[in-house]
């Protein structure tokens, strides 16, 4: 065994001394067998090729499960981002694997008078959104003050000085946060009347205890009314307001945005030939904030003029979404509470589910993140908090409805995801990487999802330990991954299996070799979810697969050799029927004709690989199409191929003589083809595949008799007689 593959057998690795140095703050007794035991009573593994199924119908579509799919290496590997010209606020921070820097953006400005020169700019370049504006500017006209309410870097700030500059009001002065209501329009100086200004105040400090009132706003009109004066005060979704009727504000469209500042920049009213570049409609695609596309629009003309690179624009969307996922989780941002933060975390983890249970299972992880952040503190949790869109709007996501697949058929649902696809890859890498602190919250909340009896609450526990594995394979590992695998339950080790095959989907480093050491790993807890996780990655390497997979059948039978023979039986076969479940899923993958080829030579390695081989023939047997009792087998359809596909049938009859010669197996081959003489009452195409097979099968006299007497004894619809096709397809057989 190599050092790599044995850092996670679980045999006094570093792995495992990562996991028992994090019980104490992780609370992990999935490997407590007494506590394991108590919560498993009756525990049963669930059947391999349903829990495919899960992971087909739930994992997240942008993880491409089972398709090949790989995330680009610029979502979660990092990205080299470079930089030509611009204007920079702030410092630049250099982080331990990438540069964070701030392209374009404006400093915080302060009180005071803005320059009418800069007040013409924006107008030049400002997106006007027609009919929902000029409302606007009747309303402001008519009551000299609005409150301007619309989720941050929406372009609140730019409407509000818009609104002004259209009413002529000048100048426009610009108020610190935290000035009072009675001071937000001074008294005149002297005699003379201060006329004509404009007031904008973003963004005013505001709490449960001291909201913006309603009697404010009015005094606050009757003092503009005397100056003739107008002002606007912006508001996000969270201000605590009493009273007042906000107007909502919602961007222009991204594609508005950038053709308004291409034209001002440019200095031409035509910008179609612009707009149309591959990398301006991949921009456009992902629904920017107005700040965030007049930063693109920058960059972009200096592009188009030759002074910075293609890579530098087209990393230019990434980098604003990188930016925005390190703001939502500063510590110093006052505008999102930790439960606020918690259901950003789990939106990322159940991107694309159903919006009630995205919020149900964040409010578990508030009361972990709670309990990190202050112990003493009980998380509490509003019943009736934040409103639905407005939540949304916060995290940059949509609400949509669409069906989700459940054990009793698709149902529709209203689901929520975020509108930038690769955002929740982005963010779980963050959370993880970037805030250590998080983690034993997050480890505990993902315990908790691993326990839950819903397939998609468990796959997407699975598909988040996934991307943490990407991300930081060790870590992941001994403190996720690794405790599911040793439970002694079969729930968190199937939870276990699901993470190590996306994470093998995804591109992540070193699984096969982590599988290939704990197939021949001496604890059986780990040799199950190696053997399970082998079935569902095997097609990529179908030798190398059926190769571990031998190796942990001959555990097996050195097991069976070693134990008493009062041994329940259960114990004998559990994880003999894990590897026959696993062959299963191979010969059921785009693999087959490797794996069939490798299973005849798989007959010749003792006897607990010839029941590898064909119990897991037997299996994939029975699998039909959509999983219909009734339906089509899967592998009879082999039968009915054309002249290239001749070889595959030929080996799958020679694993039938094989299965219907041993006394073991007999039973359920004969059952099994049973099944299949079933199928064809009522399909012709199954007909025509059987009347190929069952005379291959008949050669002898004592396998004549033997599928003869099947026929001839093959229940029907009534049971005094065999269905009607039974009769056809002994009439095909020919006497040996």
């Amino acid at each position: 065994m190599s050092p790599d593959a044995k850092e996670w057998s679980g045999e006094g690795s570093a792995g495992a001394a990562d996991a028992d140095a994090a019980a104490p703050f992780d609370a992990d007794d999935l490997h407590r067998p007494d506590q394991a035991a108590a919560e498993g009573a009756g525990d049963r593994p669930q059947d391999a090729w349903a829990a495919r199924r899960d992971l087909w119908d739930h994992t997240p579509r942008a993880m491409g499960f089972g398709d090949g799919s790989r995330i680009d290496g610029g979502v979660l590997g990092g990205i080299n981002h470079g930089i030509g010209g611009g204007i920079f606020h702030g410092a630049v921070h250099v982080g331990a694997t990438h540069v964070h820097y701030r392209l374009g953006g404006r400093a915080n400005a302060p009180s005071g008078e803005i320059p009418a020169a800069t007040l013409n700019a924006v107008a030049k370049s400002f997106a006007d959104p027609g009919h929902a504006f000029a409302a606007l500017l009747d309303r402001l006209r008519e009551e000299r003050v609005i409150v301007l309410e619309g989720p941050q870097s929406a372009g609140r700030r730019t409407a509000a000085l818009m609104l002004l500059h259209r009413l002529g009001a000048a100048p426009v002065h610009v108020i610190a946060r935290d000035t009072s209501f009675s001071e937000l329009v001074p008294e005149p100086e002297g005699d003379r009347p201060r006329e004509g200004r404009g007031y904008l105040l973003c963004d005013p400090v505001t709490r449960a205890e001291r909201p913006l009132r309603e009697a404010e706003l009015l005094a606050l009109r009757d003092r503009l009314t005397n100056q003739d004066a107008y002002a606007v005060i912006t508001v996000g979704l969270k201000a605590h307001m009493e009273d007042v009727e906000a107007c909502g504000w919602l961007s222009p469209p991204p594609s508005d945005v950038l053709h308004a500042h291409l034209r001002a920049l440019l200095g031409r009213p035509d910008t179609a030939e612009v707009l149309a570049l591959p990398l301006v409609t991949e921009f456009l695609s992902r629904e920017h904030q107005p700040r965030e596309t007049a930063e693109f629009a920058a960059i972009l003309v200096r592009y188009l003029a030759g002074e910075t690179e293609h890579r530098q624009v087209e990393g230019f969307s990434l980098l604003k979404l990188e930016e925005q996922v390190r703001e939502w989780f500063e510590e110093d941002d006052a505008t999102l509470h930790l439960r606020e933060k918690a259901f950003l975390i789990a939106l990322a983890v159940f991107d694309e589910g159903p919006y009630a249970l995205t919020a149900e299972v964040s409010d578990g992880l508030y009361a972990h993140l709670q309990r990190t952040a202050d112990s003493k503190l009980q998380a509490a949790v509003p019943v009736f908090g934040t409103h639905i869109e407005k939540r949304i709007r916060l995290a940059r996501a949509h609400l949509y409805e669409d069906e989700e697949p459940t054990e009793w058929g698709p149902v529709l649902l209203t689901k929520a995801a975020y509108r930038d696809k690769r955002a929740a890859f982005i963010l779980l890498r963050e959370v993880w990487t970037g805030h250590p602190s998080a983690r034993p919250a997050l480890v505990r909340w993902l315990q908790d999802l691993s326990k839950d009896g819903r397939p998609l609450v468990r796959t997407r526990a699975a598909s988040t330990a996934a991307v943490l594995a990407f991300t930081d394979l060790p870590s992941a590992m001994a403190l996720v991954i690794q405790p599911w695998a040793s439970s002694v339950s079969f729930g968190p080790r199937s939870v276990a299996v699901s993470a190590l095959a996306l994470a093998h989907s995804i591109g992540t480093s070193n699984v096969p070799r982590i599988l290939d050491s704990w197939c021949d790993s001496t604890t059986p807890h780990l040799r199950w979810v190696a053997i399970r996780t082998h079935g569902l990655i095997g097609p990529e390497r179908p030798v190398e697969t059926l190769t571990a997979l031998r190796a942990a059948a001959r555990h097996e039978e050195h097991d069976a050799a070693s134990v008493p023979d009062d041994r329940p039986e259960e114990d004998d076969t559990r994880l003999a029927k894990v590897l026959a479940e696993s062959v299963e899923l191979l010969l059921l993958s785009s693999a087959q004709d490797q794996v069939l080829a490798e299973l005849l030579r798989t007959l010749h390695h003792g006897r607990y690989a010839f029941d590898l081989a064909v119990g897991g023939f037997l299996g994939a047997c029975r699998r039909t199409g959509s999983d219909e009792p009734d339906g089509r087998p899967l592998l009879l359809d082999q039968y009915g191929q054309p002249a290239p596909l001749s070889n595959v049938a030929a080996q799958m009859t020679e694993l039938w003589r094989r299965a219907l010669g041993d006394r073991f197996h007999r039973a359920k081959a004969l059952e099994t083809l049973r099944m299949w003489v079933l199928s064809a009452d009522h399909d012709a195409q199954s007909e025509r595949c059987l009347a190929l097979l069952l005379p291959a099968l008949a050669e002898g006299a004592q396998e004549w008799r033997r599928i003869d007497h099947l026929l001839r004894t093959v229940p029907g619809e009534d049971p005094t007689s065999p269905p009607a096709v039974a009769g056809r397809l002994r009439a095909a057989l020919a006497h040996p």
